[in-house]
Protein backbone atom coordinates (compact mmCIF):
# COMPACT_ATOMS: atom_id res chain seq x y z
CA UNK A 1 0.00 0.00 0.00
CA UNK A 2 1.84 3.62 -0.93
CA UNK A 3 2.06 5.74 1.90
CA UNK A 4 -0.28 8.91 2.54
CA UNK A 5 1.13 11.30 -0.36
CA UNK A 6 1.02 14.28 2.53
CA UNK A 7 2.66 12.28 4.90
CA UNK A 8 5.37 11.92 2.26
CA UNK A 9 6.13 14.94 1.53
CA UNK A 10 5.42 15.95 5.38
CA UNK A 11 2.94 18.27 5.01
CA UNK A 12 -0.04 19.03 6.61
CA UNK A 13 -3.49 18.14 4.69
CA UNK A 14 -4.45 21.91 4.72
CA UNK A 15 -0.79 22.97 2.81
CA UNK A 16 -1.02 25.51 -0.05
CA UNK A 17 0.57 25.09 -3.18
CA UNK A 18 3.48 26.88 -2.12
CA UNK A 19 4.29 24.73 0.67
CA UNK A 20 3.38 21.88 -1.55
CA UNK A 21 6.00 22.34 -3.71
CA UNK A 22 8.97 23.84 -1.21
CA UNK A 23 8.52 20.11 0.39
CA UNK A 24 8.74 18.73 -2.41
CA UNK A 25 12.22 20.73 -3.71
CA UNK A 26 13.60 19.46 -0.33
CA UNK A 27 13.14 16.02 -1.05
CA UNK A 28 13.71 15.92 -4.54
CA UNK A 29 17.44 17.83 -3.55
CA UNK A 30 18.67 15.99 -0.74
CA UNK A 31 17.44 12.11 -2.75
CA UNK A 32 18.56 13.22 -6.43
CA UNK A 33 20.39 10.40 -8.05
CA UNK A 34 23.02 12.40 -8.62
CA UNK A 35 23.90 13.23 -5.10
CA UNK A 36 23.05 9.76 -3.98
CA UNK A 37 24.64 7.63 -7.10
CA UNK A 38 24.35 3.59 -6.37
CA UNK A 39 21.60 3.76 -3.90
CA UNK A 40 18.60 2.36 -4.94
CA UNK A 41 16.64 3.60 -1.70
CA UNK A 42 17.13 7.17 -2.55
CA UNK A 43 15.72 6.52 -5.84
CA UNK A 44 12.80 5.15 -4.36
CA UNK A 45 12.20 7.97 -2.58
CA UNK A 46 13.00 10.39 -5.32
CA UNK A 47 10.07 8.97 -7.15
CA UNK A 48 8.15 8.83 -4.62
CA UNK A 49 8.49 11.87 -3.38
CA UNK A 50 7.72 12.84 -7.32
CA UNK A 51 4.07 10.66 -7.46
CA UNK A 52 2.88 12.47 -4.27
CA UNK A 53 4.37 16.28 -5.75
CA UNK A 54 2.37 15.27 -9.12
CA UNK A 55 -1.14 14.59 -7.57
CA UNK A 56 -0.75 17.28 -4.60
CA UNK A 57 0.28 20.22 -7.31
CA UNK A 58 -2.99 19.69 -9.34
CA UNK A 59 -6.26 20.97 -7.53
CA UNK A 60 -8.28 18.02 -9.66
CA UNK A 61 -6.37 15.20 -8.64
CA UNK A 62 -5.65 16.65 -5.31
CA UNK A 63 -9.20 16.72 -4.65
CA UNK A 64 -10.34 12.85 -5.93
CA UNK A 65 -7.13 11.59 -3.63
CA UNK A 66 -8.21 13.47 -0.79
CA UNK A 67 -12.00 12.55 -1.03
CA UNK A 68 -11.44 8.69 -2.50
CA UNK A 69 -7.28 8.00 -1.24
CA UNK A 70 -5.03 6.12 -3.80
CA UNK A 71 -7.54 3.91 -4.77
CA UNK A 72 -9.84 6.55 -5.61
CA UNK A 73 -7.33 7.56 -8.50
CA UNK A 74 -6.77 4.30 -9.88
CA UNK A 75 -10.32 4.49 -9.94
CA UNK A 76 -10.57 7.66 -11.59
CA UNK A 77 -8.00 6.40 -14.24
CA UNK A 78 -4.71 8.01 -12.74
CA UNK A 79 -1.53 5.65 -12.14
CA UNK A 80 2.07 7.12 -11.89
CA UNK A 81 3.26 7.49 -15.31
CA UNK A 82 7.33 8.10 -14.27
CA UNK A 83 9.72 5.16 -15.59
CA UNK A 84 12.89 6.75 -14.84
CA UNK A 85 14.62 10.10 -13.04
CA UNK A 86 14.44 11.65 -16.87
CA UNK A 87 10.54 11.67 -17.16
CA UNK A 88 11.08 12.98 -13.43
CA UNK A 89 13.16 15.92 -14.84
CA UNK A 90 11.09 16.28 -17.76
CA UNK A 91 7.71 16.64 -15.93
CA UNK A 92 9.23 19.43 -13.27
CA UNK A 93 11.99 20.73 -15.25
CA UNK A 94 10.64 24.03 -13.09
CA UNK A 95 11.50 23.07 -10.00
CA UNK A 96 14.79 21.63 -11.10
CA UNK A 97 15.42 25.13 -12.58
CA UNK A 98 17.56 25.16 -15.92
CA UNK A 99 17.04 20.88 -17.14
CA UNK A 100 18.76 19.81 -14.20
CA UNK A 101 21.15 21.52 -11.89
CA UNK A 102 22.95 18.74 -11.05
CA UNK A 103 24.07 18.20 -14.34
CA UNK A 104 21.47 16.54 -16.84
CA UNK A 105 19.95 14.08 -14.69
CA UNK A 106 21.61 10.62 -14.67
CA UNK A 107 23.71 9.30 -17.79
CA UNK A 108 26.60 12.30 -15.99
CA UNK A 109 25.33 14.88 -18.26
CA UNK A 110 24.97 12.28 -21.78
CA UNK A 111 21.33 13.25 -24.04
CA UNK A 112 18.68 11.00 -23.06
CA UNK A 113 16.85 8.54 -24.82
CA UNK A 114 13.89 9.11 -27.30
CA UNK A 115 11.28 11.28 -25.00
CA UNK A 116 7.72 9.80 -24.81
CA UNK A 117 4.63 11.63 -25.90
CA UNK A 118 3.02 14.36 -24.03
CA UNK A 119 -0.34 13.69 -22.02
CA UNK A 120 -3.58 14.97 -23.33
CA UNK A 121 -6.98 15.79 -21.74
CA UNK A 122 -10.60 15.61 -22.84
CA UNK A 123 -13.40 16.94 -21.32
CA UNK A 124 -16.65 14.70 -20.89
CA UNK A 125 -19.81 16.23 -19.83
CA UNK A 126 -22.14 14.26 -18.48
CA UNK A 127 -25.57 14.65 -16.80
CA UNK A 128 -26.71 13.48 -13.76
CA UNK A 129 -27.62 9.61 -13.99
CA UNK A 130 -25.03 8.67 -16.69
CA UNK A 131 -22.37 9.74 -13.94
CA UNK A 132 -24.52 7.62 -11.71
CA UNK A 133 -25.01 4.39 -13.62
CA UNK A 134 -22.10 4.44 -15.76
CA UNK A 135 -22.20 5.13 -19.54
CA UNK A 136 -20.17 4.04 -22.85
CA UNK A 137 -19.67 7.54 -24.46
CA UNK A 138 -17.61 8.06 -28.28
CA UNK A 139 -15.65 10.81 -28.19
CA UNK A 140 -13.39 12.17 -31.39
CA UNK A 141 -9.42 13.56 -30.10
CA UNK A 142 -7.50 15.28 -32.61
CA UNK A 143 -3.67 14.47 -31.92
CA UNK A 144 -0.51 13.85 -33.26
CA UNK A 145 0.76 10.57 -35.11
CA UNK A 146 4.43 9.76 -36.46
CA UNK A 147 4.36 10.72 -40.46
CA UNK A 148 3.70 7.80 -42.44
CA UNK A 149 5.20 8.88 -45.54
CA UNK A 150 8.50 9.04 -43.20
CA UNK A 151 7.54 6.99 -40.40
CA UNK A 152 8.19 9.56 -38.24
CA UNK A 153 11.77 10.48 -38.65
CA UNK A 154 11.33 13.94 -40.60
CA UNK A 155 13.56 12.35 -43.86
CA UNK A 156 13.06 11.99 -47.21
CA UNK A 157 13.63 8.75 -48.09
CA UNK A 158 17.07 7.56 -48.06
CA UNK A 159 18.32 10.45 -46.68
CA UNK A 160 20.26 10.96 -43.10
CA UNK A 161 20.73 13.45 -40.55
CA UNK A 162 24.18 15.12 -39.52
CA UNK A 163 25.32 15.32 -35.67
CA UNK A 164 24.65 18.85 -33.93
CA UNK A 165 27.30 21.10 -34.59
CA UNK A 166 26.49 23.44 -31.18
CA UNK A 167 26.37 20.35 -28.49
CA UNK A 168 28.06 17.61 -30.35
CA UNK A 169 25.30 15.03 -30.62
CA UNK A 170 24.79 15.87 -26.62
CA UNK A 171 21.52 17.47 -26.88
CA UNK A 172 22.73 19.68 -23.77
CA UNK A 173 25.45 22.24 -24.09
CA UNK A 174 27.27 23.94 -20.84
CA UNK A 175 26.47 27.30 -19.78
CA UNK A 176 28.73 29.36 -17.09
CA UNK A 177 26.94 31.73 -14.64
CA UNK A 178 30.07 32.87 -12.84
CA UNK A 179 31.34 29.78 -11.05
CA UNK A 180 29.13 27.56 -11.55
CA UNK A 181 28.47 25.25 -14.70
CA UNK A 182 24.62 24.18 -15.54
CA UNK A 183 23.60 22.29 -18.17
CA UNK A 184 20.70 23.29 -20.66
CA UNK A 185 19.06 21.57 -23.85
CA UNK A 186 20.95 22.54 -26.75
CA UNK A 187 18.94 25.65 -28.39
CA UNK A 188 20.22 24.58 -32.18
CA UNK A 189 18.81 21.13 -32.44
CA UNK A 190 16.31 21.05 -29.38
CA UNK A 191 18.35 18.03 -27.16
CA UNK A 192 17.82 16.17 -30.22
CA UNK A 193 21.56 16.31 -31.15
CA UNK A 194 21.01 16.00 -34.76
CA UNK A 195 20.27 18.72 -37.77
CA UNK A 196 18.47 17.88 -41.16
CA UNK A 197 19.07 20.27 -43.93
CA UNK A 198 16.29 21.60 -45.12
CA UNK A 199 16.81 19.85 -48.41
CA UNK A 200 16.74 16.52 -46.52
CA UNK A 201 13.45 17.46 -45.25
CA UNK A 202 10.15 14.62 -45.50
CA UNK A 203 8.03 17.01 -47.80
CA UNK A 204 4.43 15.68 -46.57
CA UNK A 205 5.66 16.73 -42.59
CA UNK A 206 8.08 19.05 -43.78
CA UNK A 207 10.63 17.25 -41.61
CA UNK A 208 8.51 17.38 -38.40
CA UNK A 209 7.93 13.57 -38.43
CA UNK A 210 4.40 14.37 -36.92
CA UNK A 211 0.75 14.24 -38.65
CA UNK A 212 -2.37 15.61 -36.99
CA UNK A 213 -5.18 12.83 -37.26
CA UNK A 214 -8.96 12.74 -35.37
CA UNK A 215 -9.44 9.44 -34.32
CA UNK A 216 -13.18 8.47 -32.21
CA UNK A 217 -12.71 6.38 -29.47
CA UNK A 218 -15.21 5.18 -27.28
CA UNK A 219 -14.78 5.32 -23.71
CA UNK A 220 -16.74 3.38 -20.98
CA UNK A 221 -17.28 5.52 -17.38
CA UNK A 222 -18.26 3.72 -14.45
CA UNK A 223 -20.81 3.91 -12.21
CA UNK A 224 -20.27 6.37 -9.82
CA UNK A 225 -17.87 8.80 -10.79
CA UNK A 226 -18.03 12.57 -10.16
CA UNK A 227 -16.37 16.25 -11.60
CA UNK A 228 -13.04 15.78 -11.46
CA UNK A 229 -12.15 12.25 -11.60
CA UNK A 230 -9.78 11.08 -14.80
CA UNK A 231 -9.97 7.90 -17.07
CA UNK A 232 -6.92 7.12 -18.43
CA UNK A 233 -6.37 5.51 -22.35
CA UNK A 234 -3.03 4.24 -22.73
CA UNK A 235 -0.96 5.54 -25.70
CA UNK A 236 -3.68 7.83 -26.79
CA UNK A 237 -1.88 11.37 -25.99
CA UNK A 238 0.19 12.93 -28.34
CA UNK A 239 3.08 10.47 -30.42
CA UNK A 240 6.36 10.19 -28.65
CA UNK A 241 9.99 10.62 -30.26
CA UNK A 242 10.46 7.37 -32.65
CA UNK A 243 11.12 4.95 -30.58
CA UNK A 244 9.78 5.69 -27.33
CA UNK A 245 6.03 5.43 -26.37
CA UNK A 246 3.07 7.71 -26.91
CA UNK A 247 1.57 10.09 -23.95
CA UNK A 248 -2.13 9.25 -22.75
CA UNK A 249 -4.89 10.38 -22.69
CA UNK A 250 -6.98 11.23 -19.28
CA UNK A 251 -10.92 11.88 -20.06
CA UNK A 252 -11.59 14.59 -17.33
CA UNK A 253 -15.21 13.71 -16.02
CA UNK A 254 -17.50 16.82 -15.43
CA UNK A 255 -21.16 15.85 -14.27
CA UNK A 256 -24.39 18.49 -14.81
CA UNK A 257 -26.48 19.33 -11.69
CA UNK A 258 -29.87 17.41 -11.53
CA UNK A 259 -32.92 19.90 -10.58
CA UNK A 260 -34.26 17.05 -8.36
CA UNK A 261 -31.46 14.85 -6.63
CA UNK A 262 -28.37 16.68 -4.70
CA UNK A 263 -24.88 14.79 -4.24
CA UNK A 264 -22.46 14.72 -1.77
CA UNK A 265 -20.15 11.53 -2.69
CA UNK A 266 -22.25 8.45 -2.89
CA UNK A 267 -24.83 9.67 -1.43
CA UNK A 268 -27.58 11.24 -3.14
CA UNK A 269 -30.58 13.97 -1.27
CA UNK A 270 -34.10 14.54 -2.15
CA UNK A 271 -36.56 17.20 -0.43
CA UNK A 272 -40.49 15.98 -1.08
CA UNK A 273 -43.75 17.79 -0.35
CA UNK A 274 -45.91 15.56 1.82
CA UNK A 275 -49.47 16.39 2.30
CA UNK A 276 -50.21 17.52 5.65
CA UNK A 277 -52.71 14.80 6.99
CA UNK A 278 -50.17 11.93 5.84
CA UNK A 279 -47.98 14.07 8.12
CA UNK A 280 -50.06 14.14 11.14
CA UNK A 281 -51.79 10.96 10.73
CA UNK A 282 -48.90 8.93 8.51
CA UNK A 283 -49.12 6.48 5.68
CA UNK A 284 -47.21 5.99 2.51
CA UNK A 285 -45.73 8.08 0.18
CA UNK A 286 -43.68 7.42 -3.68
CA UNK A 287 -39.81 9.24 -3.20
CA UNK A 288 -38.30 9.17 -6.73
CA UNK A 289 -34.49 7.44 -6.28
CA UNK A 290 -32.01 6.93 -9.23
CA UNK A 291 -33.27 3.60 -10.20
CA UNK A 292 -36.56 4.81 -10.28
CA UNK A 293 -39.94 5.65 -7.88
CA UNK A 294 -39.39 3.67 -4.65
CA UNK A 295 -42.35 3.54 -1.61
CA UNK A 296 -41.52 5.50 1.53
CA UNK A 297 -43.35 5.17 4.68
CA UNK A 298 -43.72 8.39 6.62
CA UNK A 299 -44.54 7.64 10.27
CA UNK A 300 -47.47 9.29 12.12
CA UNK A 301 -46.44 12.62 13.73
CA UNK A 302 -43.48 13.52 11.49
CA UNK A 303 -41.95 16.70 11.38
CA UNK A 304 -41.78 18.90 8.53
CA UNK A 305 -38.01 18.65 7.45
CA UNK A 306 -37.51 15.52 8.67
CA UNK A 307 -34.69 13.10 6.78
CA UNK A 308 -35.58 9.49 5.74
CA UNK A 309 -32.45 7.10 4.88
CA UNK A 310 -32.96 4.65 2.32
CA UNK A 311 -29.74 2.56 2.75
CA UNK A 312 -28.00 1.44 -0.44
CA UNK A 313 -29.84 3.04 -2.84
CA UNK A 314 -27.43 6.23 -3.07
CA UNK A 315 -25.04 6.31 -5.99
CA UNK A 316 -22.68 3.14 -6.29
CA UNK A 317 -18.87 3.24 -5.29
CA UNK A 318 -16.89 4.02 -8.21
CA UNK A 319 -15.70 0.14 -9.65
CA UNK A 320 -17.55 -1.20 -6.93
CA UNK A 321 -15.22 -0.55 -4.45
CA UNK A 322 -17.34 -0.60 -1.37
CA UNK A 323 -21.16 -0.63 -0.91
CA UNK A 324 -23.96 1.98 -2.37
CA UNK A 325 -24.09 5.64 -0.61
CA UNK A 326 -27.45 6.04 0.82
CA UNK A 327 -30.68 7.81 -0.50
CA UNK A 328 -32.10 11.00 2.05
CA UNK A 329 -35.34 11.76 1.52
CA UNK A 330 -36.68 15.12 3.43
CA UNK A 331 -40.16 15.22 3.98
CA UNK A 332 -41.97 19.01 4.38
CA UNK A 333 -45.23 19.99 4.60
CA UNK A 334 -46.68 20.33 0.98
CA UNK A 335 -48.45 23.82 1.82
CA UNK A 336 -51.54 24.17 -1.24
CA UNK A 337 -51.69 27.66 -2.63
CA UNK A 338 -55.59 27.06 -3.18
CA UNK A 339 -57.86 25.26 -1.32
CA UNK A 340 -61.74 24.52 -2.03
CA UNK A 341 -64.64 26.16 0.05
CA UNK A 342 -64.92 22.52 1.69
CA UNK A 343 -61.48 22.57 2.21
CA UNK A 344 -61.20 25.89 3.84
CA UNK A 345 -64.25 25.28 6.02
CA UNK A 346 -62.61 22.14 7.23
CA UNK A 347 -59.66 23.93 8.04
CA UNK A 348 -61.20 26.90 9.63
CA UNK A 349 -62.97 23.86 11.95
CA UNK A 350 -60.07 22.46 12.67
CA UNK A 351 -58.08 25.76 13.84
CA UNK A 352 -61.27 26.71 15.98
CA UNK A 353 -60.51 22.94 17.44
CA UNK A 354 -57.30 23.86 18.35
CA UNK A 355 -57.95 27.55 19.47
CA UNK A 356 -56.09 28.87 17.06
CA UNK A 357 -56.32 32.29 15.30
CA UNK A 358 -56.50 32.43 11.49
CA UNK A 359 -56.45 35.22 9.17
CA UNK A 360 -61.04 36.43 8.89
CA UNK A 361 -62.41 35.94 5.44
CA UNK A 362 -61.95 38.84 3.48
CA UNK A 363 -64.96 41.40 2.83
CA UNK A 364 -65.49 41.12 -0.34
CA UNK A 365 -64.98 37.76 -0.55
CA UNK A 366 -67.88 37.43 2.29
CA UNK A 367 -70.44 39.78 0.14
CA UNK A 368 -69.93 37.76 -2.39
CA UNK A 369 -70.20 34.78 -1.26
Amino acid sequence: MPRDYYDVLGVGRDASGVEIKKAYRKLALQFHPDRNPDDPEAEVKFKEASEAYEVLSNDEKRQVYDRFGHEGLRGSGYEPNFTDAGDIFSAFADIFGFGDMFGGGRGGGRRRGPRRGADLEYPLRLDFLEAAHGVRREIEVTRHVHCETCNGNGLKDGRTPSSCNTCGGAGQVIQQQGFLQIRITCPTCGGRGQNVSPEDRCEECKGSGRQRQSEKLTVTVPAGVDTGMQLRLVGKGEVGDPGAPPGNLFVTIQVQPHEVFKRDGPHTYVTIPVPYPVMVLGGDITVPTIDGEETLHVPKGSESGKVFPMPKKGIPRVNGRGPRGDHHVQVVVDVPKQVSEEEEELLRKLADHHDTQVQEKGFWRWLFG
